[in-house]
């Protein structure tokens, strides 16, 4: 038996991002950092590796407390993890090898004293949404690395986020499983409603996925370098001559942050030599 999504209770939050500052002991690993993002909004954080833009999302988790500045979501302030903001890790390790398939994401309602009905009902639906309902009664060690993160994504949406947090998810998938996960996660954000927030340093997926892409500076003390506006219609084309200039503006900013960092490391560049 299925029931339908409560569309209000999955509807996205707004987050402000005000001013937030972090350091890991004398490490300062982003700076002065302000973002507001809109209820049920797509966001990218996009930047070069080590421009912490996967410490940004672990602040909007709670699992890293911001040392200045502070976090909401819907005007609270954000202190600590909350089932409101569900977290998709790069690799699908955080599945329980030992549950099945429908066990895992039925794993947050029965955490949260559910009824075994309103369990099966929740995982029914969500794995309906990503496509799994007939591998319901598999084990993730008999899945593909592209089913395991479905699984995943389908285990954070039972638990009715108002935000999911994406760090880099896709990253460990081959480039055909990656581009079939991109236009599937642009399905299931729109059906589901909820805010995301996605870390990638992929610029391609970044334009098929966004409404909006905060470019990040290289760290230390990285910051918010641009925000561009991705207006461009559902699904993306890539090859499209917007998409394209998009991606030349994006791939200019990004590489300008690699070329200082690169120089503030005393190592030449391309850009260097001419």
């Amino acid at each position: 038996m299925t029931t339908e999504i409560d569309r209000e209770s999955a509807r996205g939050a707004t987050t402000t991002i005000d001013g937030v500052g972090i350091r890991f002991g004398s490490y300062h690993a982003v700076d002065a950092i302000s973002l507001d993002i809109e209820a049920g909004e797509f966001l990218c954080l996009l930047g070069p590796s080590g421009c912490g833009k996967s410490t940004l999302l672990s602040a909007l988790a709670g699992f890293t407390p911001a040392t200045v500045g502070a976090i909401s979501v819907d005007d609270e302030p954000v202190a600590g993890p909350s089932p409101e903001r569900g977290m998709v890790f790069q690799n699908s390790d955080a599945l329980f090898d030992w549950l099945t398939v429908r066990q895992n994401v039925a794993f947050g309602p029965r955490m949260r004293g559910q009824s075994r009905k309103a369990q099966a009902a929740l995982a029914d639906e969500y794995l309906g949404l990503v496509g799994l309902r007939k591998f319901a009664d598999k084990f993730p060690d008999q899945l593909s690395g592209g089913m395991r993160q479905r699984v995943q994504i389908a285990r954070v949406l039972a638990n009715r986020p108002r935000i999911v947090l994406m760090d880099e998810p896709f990253g460990a998938l081959d480039a055909q499983t990656r581009q079939v996960m991109q236009q599937e996660m642009d399905r299931i954000w729109r059906e589901s409603g909820c805010t995301v927030v996605f870390v990638t340093h992929d610029i391609g997926e970044a334009i098929i996925l966004a409404d909006r892409i905060a470019v990040m500076t290289a760290g230390p003390a990285a910051s918010i370098k641009n925000i561009y506006s991705v207006d461009l219609p559902r699904p993306r084309d890539e090859t499209s001559p917007e998409a394209i200039a998009l991606h030349q503006k994006l791939r200019q900013d990004i590489g300008h942050e690699v070329r200082t960092a690169l120089r503030e490391q005393g190592l030449a560049t391309e850009e260097d030599g001419r």
